[in-house]
């Protein structure tokens, strides 16, 4: 077994009860009178515990909160269907209520977390101080006509429960963890591997189980609507950080559904953008260059 890496500001684990569900939260330093909290959102099929390496390299001494989405981490399941995007919205909106009620935070987004945080800030401009998103390029637009297609692609898959494929071994899942993103070095996939995956025989099963509600995987029935994305893109009001790893992925994954002038045309829409590229990263930059992207996050929250 590789060395496993360990954390320089270990977090506190909690629980909230949001909207109704136990949601888990990492916690890191404490509340600084006068200074807004840092709030971390993962991306889809990602943990909080994703942020550490970025919170190793922050200053110390602000307060630091990650979430675990809903379906996600130790966060409870919903029991439903599918997951609806308006309810990351909703539990984030409780989450600031609950964590820091009488003042706006600065709110920081990967992937998923930073599409939810940009729709978020737009929503409730009065509620974000400084707002970051991390390669939260977002989807293609979809037409009206895919509906069909969308509605019975997710009735099939009803049909058939979801499963995500148990690993044998902790360092099985750290593999997985390195062949999705070869820039990962070994000590710190052997450390996530036990923050995605939970030890199945708690359950009756065996292997290692991945921490997320295997619905996540199925289609989601809602159209991806531009126009409405833009409009709350247009509504944010705080300074905004948009940082992407050199190692485009967006024309890669999408191809021509997806080009980058449909991005770059979408992040114009935002009132007060600056741009920031780590050299040597791709998608999952705050694992790839956590000391670049934490210099570069400093640096435009002081401000």
């Amino acid at each position: 077994m590789p060395d496993v890496y360990a954390p320089r500001r270990p977090p506190r684990s909690e629980f909230l009860t949001l909207r109704g569900l136990r949601h888990h939260l990492l916690r890191w330093d404490r509340p600084v009178p006068g200074q807004a909290p840092l709030v971390l959102v993962h991306g889809w099929m990602d943990v909080a515990a994703s942020f550490q390496f970025m919170v190793d390299a922050l200053p110390a001494g602000r307060e630091v909160i990650a979430l675990d989405w809903r379906g996600f981490g130790l966060s409870g399941t919903t029991g439903a269907d599918c997951y609806w995007f308006p309810d990351y919205l909703g539990d984030l909106d409780a989450l600031l209520d609950a964590v820091s009620p009488g003042a706006p935070v600065d709110l920081l987004g990967h992937s998923m977390g930073g599409n939810v945080a940009m729709s978020y800030a737009g929503v409730r401009p009065q509620r974000v101080r400084r707002l970051v998103n991390l390669e939260g390029f977002g989807l293609p637009d979809t037409a009206p006509d895919a509906a069909p297609e969308r509605l019975a692609a997710w009735l099939d898959e009803l049909k058939a429960p979801p499963t995500l494929r148990p690993y044998a071994t902790l360092a099985d899942v750290a593999a997985r963890l390195m062949k999705t993103n070869p820039r990962l070095p070994a000590d710190k996939a052997a450390w996530l591997a036990g923050q995605w995956a939970r030890p199945g025989a708690d359950e009756g099963r065996e292997g290692f189980l991945l921490n997320a509600d295997p619905a996540h995987k199925r289609t989601n029935p809602m159209l991806y609507r531009k126009a409405e994305v833009l409009a709350c893109w247009r509504r944010i009001a705080a300074p905004t950080l948009w940082v992407e790893g050199s190692d485009e992925q967006l024309t890669r994954f999408w191809g021509g559904r997806y080009p980058r002038e449909d991005f770059e045309a979408r992040l114009a829409q935002v009132p007060a953008l600056q741009r920031a590229v780590l050299a040597d990263a791709g998608h999952m930059l705050h694992h790839d260059q956590p000391e670049a992207l934490a210099a570069h996050i400093s640096a435009f929250l002081a401000d």
